[in-house]
């Protein structure tokens, strides 16, 4: 993120796992060893293929196998919805995109995220940008 970057947090958010409806995880007890054994959808902008999920489950000595990565969570969450893969994405930021999939929560304890807002300062007196910041400020104050 460039230093001149406003940035403002808007809310709190968790990492689930989401499956398809009729998926072999939607049954019985997600275990570490059972979710580490799918095959996985990695979200990275970057080009990164770990995160903290990873690290959660290496440190049980188990390793997942990462078959794609993609630059979002739709478009994870539609390749899961097509297949046997399991998508690893934000509960709240997510929650209309997985209508009609299983969601669960991670076998795996990893720490919450802050999803923020970044504009440039140049915009910080746009009124059309002020008013657009209030509203998804009143609108993710609302969720909480």
């Amino acid at each position: 993120m460039a230093p001149e970057l406003r940035v403002q947090a808007l809310f709190r958010d968790r990492f689930i796992g989401v499956v398809r409806k009729g998926h072999p995880l939607c049954q019985g007890k997600i275990t570490p060893s059972r979710y580490a054994a799918g095959r996985h959808i990695f979200v990275s902008r970057q080009g990164v293929d770990r995160g903290a999920i990873d690290e959660a489950l290496s440190s049980l000595g188990l390793e997942r196998q990462i078959v794609t990565i993609v630059g979002g969570f739709s478009a994870a969450l539609a390749l899961a919805r097509a297949s046997d893969l399991i998508a690893s994405v934000p509960e709240r930021h997510t929650g209309n995109l997985r209508a009609g999939m299983h969601s669960f929560p991670l076998p795996v304890a990893t720490t919450e995220i802050t999803v923020s807002m970044l504009w440039h300062p140049r915009l910080d007196a746009d009124p059309a940008h002020r008013w657009l910041r209030g509203h998804l400020r009143d609108v993710c104050a609302a969720l909480r």
